[in-house]
């Protein structure tokens, strides 16, 4: 194919890239790698801050890190590579027969899409008081998925990320003798030189695998997660290795040969509207252009790449520092590139706390960032008074009406006023089981209480109206605000990611 068009400006992309790293580079802090590239060649390189804050050494492109999300489209391009063995209009439970329905009736399809309902596993187990930092296995976590059988609203009828649908996608080929990381080193890492692995545990070792930090009140801390990874987010690799696979997938040549069409090809829902989220990729857009990438966060690492199929550029960013937002970060750099504008943040929405009528929906607007059940998306301006995200895993298009905020979130419409408080904290004091997960916790006074021993979590409740609360948490560096939705003796627990827990009074 052809080199990508003289009229791109390089230098400019240099210039953001820089600015970028220039930042990572005071203080002897954590950083992180800007890579900027055609099909055929790198044309960017910019680097700042440590790698390890033990030894001193310098990030650079060649760094290792966690690739954490942005695995999910290679594991769609492995199942892409197997439809005789799986299809994307299979049912899990074809190939998985410990799943129950509905659960089992998702589609191969919608697990990778993003419209299943599947609950995500480490959403769910936060909401039963497990730890971030709380060791598990596979085959214990597949039997917990059997044994929920739930999902969070009926397949294809709104969009919401979930880890869940790429995890049994995987344990389906792995049953079929087909295991994720040969097939990254068979059609990808060999064929290329390059060094892109897929470790199960976090604590599993790794050549060159730089520590990932988040920033405590006492400082920089190492990130750890439990979890079992699975193919929704096991990736390691450079952002150098990462950009030679993206230029193969931009250029349609060798082992990146058809991926970009069919993973990006249009997804809809159960009533035919098109999504943006492909199979482990996602469509934004900047001006009148159409940009395809996708992000990744693990505990202290951030990454994120953007693709230009018309222009066959594209830019990759990893960091090994919590705080790094890499998707803004991204199109920085690809709107240097391309001479577009950055989209305007929206203000059109007054800060505060809202929620629908009825139900564990809440929404808090702050600074122009709209938080939806505890998973938060900048606005942006759009036309005819709308404010919108650019995430195509959490699509957000509100407007206020001056009462009241309406739109979509997730492509289902919800309409949200502001929170008038009520007197159900004073009615649910008390202690509250979940049987089957052998989970409690107790609510004193205006405090929320989990766990056991020195592990015990405490976290404000506040009124959302109608019986409902909003509590307030943290997990290690991430923060854990989730609903109660109280009917009589019983409630149930929400985040956008998990919506089907519930407890029961303890009297």
């Amino acid at each position: 194919m052809d080199a990508a068009p003289s009229s791109l400006h390089w230098s400019a992309a240099a210039e953001a890239a820089s600015r970028i790293t220039d930042a990572w580079k005071r203080g002897g802090d954590p950083g992180g790698a800007v890579v900027v590239f055609d099909q055929n060649e790198i044309r960017v390189e910019a680097a700042g801050g440590l790698e390890s804050l033990a030894t001193g050494a310098p990030f650079s492109a060649d760094s290792v890190v966690r690739y954490a999300s942005i695995t999910k489209h290679i594991l769609a391009a492995m199942t892409l590579r197997h439809e005789d063995k799986i299809g994307l209009e299979d049912r899990l439970g074809a190939h998985l027969p410990f799943l129950r329905a509905p659960m089992a009736d998702v589609t191969v399809g919608r697990a990778l899409d993003m419209t299943g309902g599947l609950p995500d596993v480490r959403d769910t187990l936060s909401l039963l008081g497990i730890s971030v930092h709380t060791a598990t296995e596979a085959q214990p976590i597949l039997d917990f998925l059997g044994d929920l059988a739930e999902v969070n609203f009926p397949a294809g009828h709104e969009i919401s990320y979930s880890n869940t649908g790429y995890r049994l996608v995987e344990t389906a080929l792995q049953n079929k003798g087909l295991l994720f990381d040969e097939l990254v080193q068979e059609h990808i890492s060999k064929p290329l030189g390059i060094d892109i692995r897929a470790p199960e545990l976090w604590f599993d070792p790794v050549r060159g695998l730089v520590p990932g930090y988040w920033k405590s009140e006492q400082g920089w801390q190492l990130g750890t997660a439990g979890l079992h990874l699975s193919a929704s987010g096991s990736l390691t690799g450079s952002a150098r290795h990462l950009a030679i696979w993206l230029q193969t997938v931009l250029g349609d040549r060798g082992p990146g040969a058809n991926v970009l069409k069919r993973l990006s090809a249009p997804r809809t829902l159960a009533d035919g509207r098109e999504t943006q989220y492909g199979l482990g990729l996602a469509w934004s857009r900047l001006g009148d252009r159409r940009l395809v990438g996708h992000g990744g966060s693990h505990a202290g690492y951030k990454a994120y790449f953007l693709l230009d199929p018309q222009n066959h550029a594209g830019v990759v960013i990893v960091s090994n520092r919590e705080d790094t937002a890499p998707s803004g970060l991204a199109l920085q750099v690809m709107a240097a590139l391309l001479g577009e504008s950055l989209p305007k943040r929206s203000a059109r929405i007054p800060d505060g706390l809202y929620a629908t009528e009825s139900g564990p929906f809440w929404l808090e607007m702050k600074d122009g960032v709209a938080t939806f059940l505890g998973a938060g998306d900048t606005l942006y301006e759009a036309e005819d008074g709308w404010s919108v995200s650019l995430s195509a895993h959490m699509p957000m298009r509100l407007r206020w009406t001056g009462e009241a905020i309406e739109g979509e979130i997730g492509h289902a419409a919800r309409r949200f006023v502001p929170v008038k408080a009520d007197d159900c904290l004073s009615r649910v004091q008390g202690h509250w089981t979940c049987p089957a997960y052998h989970s409690a916790f107790d609510i004193k006074g205006d405090r929320f209480e989990i766990g056991v021993g020195p592990a015990r979590m405490s976290a404000p409740l506040t009124s959302l109206g109608n019986n409902r609360l909003l509590m307030d948490g943290k997990d290690g560096p991430w923060t854990k605000r989730s609903s109660l939705v109280f009917d009589g003796d019983k409630v149930g627990v929400f985040l956008n990611r998990s919506r089907l827990l519930q407890f029961e009074r303890t009297i």
